[in-house]
């Protein structure tokens, strides 16, 4: 009988011995991967061969772990990539109009140039000052409404009326193009929960947008999609494709590429920033050469 006892303890501490050490073998195994991965060595997720529930357990979150870490490293690198691209776009848009400015602040001092030339040099001066106001103006406004406790005054409002009142104040611009926007509005009140002064800034954005890239057409359409307000604002196209409307929310981003000439480049994504902030959504879509920018607001 002490023999059997004796047996069945020596039989238990060899299991006992042999689980601790496969164990701590891949304890170290886990230790030696992790230190790996940490070295930059290997981007291999960790590896558990020894069968342990707890150990298994142990490397699933270990390897949860390290998907957030490479996500944030990622989204880190991207931001980081976005602001060197912001940087680089806006020391560009800032370096056009001062260059063209201090270029013929030069030709005004030369006792050579004409005075019929100096004022139409002033008149230039002018106009690239004013440029520079408006990209300022706008970087600052995008840099505060990225801000998390960008402040909003929720009221309820009334579309029909706002819009109008907006689309009103760029008569002189639709002439100058010779656009005739098409304003479709429903007979009856479209009312939402929302800050009017955003609201307006949004509707101007988009307009303006509008104005300056249309080939001929501009449709201006207010909707009520169940228990949705929508604002459409859609124009005739030329030479935009997929690609383009992807980033037509990125900071400074302009479909021809070129860093100067018409708008800043901030003027969508300042429209969709104020949208999120009013818990609405903006979306772009391109359909036989319209492109739609559609604004949703839930219903007061």
């Amino acid at each position: 009988m002490i023999y059997i006892i004796t047996t069945l303890i020596l039989v238990v501490l060899m299991v006992i011995l042999t689980r601790h050490y496969f164990l701590k073998k891949e304890i170290k195994s886990t230790a030696r991967q992790l230190f790996e991965l940490n070295s930059d060595r290997t981007s291999k997720k960790i590896n558990i061969q020894f069968y342990d529930r707890d150990m298994e357990n142990l490397g699933e979150e270990i390897n949860k772990q390290i998907d957030l870490t490479k996500n944030a490293q990622a989204e880190k690198r991207s931001s980081e990539n976005e602001l060197k691209q912001a940087i680089s776009y806006i020391s560009h848009d800032i370096r056009t109009p001062l260059t063209s400015i201090l270029g013929y602040i030069q030709f005004l001092e030369s006792e050579e140039t004409p005075e019929e030339t100096k004022q139409e040099y002033t008149s230039i001066i002018k106009n690239s000052a004013k440029r520079l106001k408006v990209l300022l103006e706008d970087f600052f406004e995008l840099s505060l409404i990225e801000q998390v406790d960008y402040p909003l005054k929720y009221e309820k409002v009334e579309l029909n009326s706002l819009a109008l009142e907006v689309l009103l104040g760029f008569y002189d611009e639709f002439n100058q193009r010779n656009l005739t926007p098409d304003i479709q509005t429903p007979d009856g009140d479209l009312f939402m929960n929302a800050d009017p002064s955003a609201v307006k800034r949004v509707i101007e954005n988009l307009t303006m947008n509008a104005i300056r890239y249309s080939t001929g057409h501009v449709t201006i359409q207010l909707t009520k999609e169940n228990q949705t307000v929508q604002l459409t604002v859609s124009n005739s196209v030329a030479h935009l494709n997929e690609q383009n409307v992807s980033h037509l929310f990125d900071r400074f981003y302009k479909a021809d590429h070129t860093r100067t000439g018409k708008g800043t480049g901030l003027g969508l994504p300042i429209a969709k920033g104020l949208m999120e902030k009013m818990n609405g959504n903006l979306t772009a879509e391109l359909k036989d050469n319209q492109i739609i920018m559609r604004c949703e607001w839930k219903e007061f």
